[in-house]
């Protein structure tokens, strides 16, 4: 029997998440959250949050459901929320609802909320079931953790790579290492994250857009690093209709002249202090944070891949393998820099890998296996 109620609370979960995960790269600061209205086991309301200031999840399920809530069960995946923000608190809502159980996936991971709202809820009478697809739940809200414990965004850097590690050939062109399906796979990644960083390097070889394509409603932020200005005001990213989206993070090393150009293109412009002559990564992490930025995602290029692994501030390696050999002696690498001793290298944990196309995808994170 509890093996029957344990697989029917997890079936309803894996719904909310995956409304919620509707939410990625729209509710900053907020956290994305889903949540369903289950009675009789039937569906009567589901929601996700769609943005900062809207109604949170559980209050659409809980409006779509209107009187069938009452007795039934709500699923959210989030513990919800028990003091007021730019809306009010859920749990007196789901209170004056009648709903007489609530399942959810995490708590919340804020220290000042922490609890505060189951607490509230079992006090009411209201039955809570806790950690139903917990691990799920802590994925989705890796960023937002991140964010509300240290204040700053949760960073992911992209390399896509030929099998030898090199990003691009000895004439420096790197369109395209890797397949279709790879690519349409990042454009994904980029519609979940808040901002799409890369160096001026980058910029100049390449002229992105860093948009997602197709957007679907997203539109996440575009910094580039330049530290000097190299960067002109005729490239793509301060041209398009995006450019207000676009964010010039520099240092005094960069012409004042420069910095105005980028600023009456409508890009926002961050004088950050420098090390090592070029900007600061500590300073850009806590002014990304300062900006409500919870998940950042590093598109290159090498140096900046290098600046950001050796300031130990990358949450998540995303490695792209195309089965490619190019070869070379001064061919660039993924990772720049003057490298590390063997004994010294950083360490990374593989937590995923699988084929994208004829692609290798591989995620990992900083630090040993076992």
């Amino acid at each position: 029997m509890k093996e029957e109620s344990t697989a029917r609370h997890e079936r309803w979960m894996k719904l909310a998440l995956e409304l919620a995960r509707k939410g990625e790269g729209l509710t900053r600061p907020n956290p994305p959250v889903g949540a369903v209205v289950v009675k009789n086991g039937k569906l009567t309301g589901a929601g996700f949050h769609r943005r900062a200031g809207a109604d949170h999840a559980e209050i659409i399920a809980l409006k779509k459901a209107g009187g069938r809530a009452k007795n039934a069960a709500l699923y959210i995946t989030l513990e919800p929320c028990s003091t007021y923000g730019k809306t009010p608190p859920c749990v007196p809502a789901i209170i004056k609802s009648g709903i007489k159980k609530v399942i959810t996936a995490v708590a919340d991971p804020n220290p000042r909320h922490r609890g505060r709202g189951i607490f509230a809820l079992k006090k009411a009478g209201i039955k809570v079931v806790e950690g139903v697809c917990r691990e799920d739940g802590q994925k989705l809200i890796e960023p937002f953790k991140k964010w509300i414990t240290s204040g700053r965004p949760y960073v992911s850097l992209k390399l896509a790579m030929s099998y030898d590690g090199k990003i691009a050939d000895y004439r420096g062109k790197a369109r395209w290492i890797t397949g279709k399906k790879a690519r349409l796979f990042v454009q994904n990644i980029r519609r979940r994250v808040d901002a799409v960083l890369v160096g001026a390097g980058t910029v100049l070889a390449d002229n992105p857009s860093l948009l997602p394509k197709p957007s679907r409603g997203r539109q996440p932020y575009r910094i580039i690093l330049d530290a000097k200005g190299l960067v002109p005001p005729k490239t793509r990213v301060l041209r398009d209709s995006a450019a207000k989206q676009t964010i010039m993070a520099t240092t005094r090393q960069c012409p004042g002249q420069r910095r105005h150009q980028w600023g009456l293109h409508g890009a926002q412009v961050w004088l950050l202090p420098a090390k090592r002559k070029k900007v600061s990564i500590p300073a850009l992490m806590n002014q990304m944070g300062r900006m409500g930025l919870l998940h950042v995602l590093c598109e290159g290029g090498a140096e900046v891949a290098s600046a950001l692994v050796r300031a130990d501030v990358v949450d998540e390696f995303i490695f792209f393998i195309a089965p490619r050999l190019i070869g070379g002696k001064n061919v660039l690498s993924a990772i720049g820099g003057h490298g590390w001793q063997l004994a010294k290298a950083p360490r990374l944990r593989f937590i995923e890998w699988r084929k994208i196309g004829n692609d290798i995808l591989i995620r990992a994170k900083p630090g040993k296996d076992g």
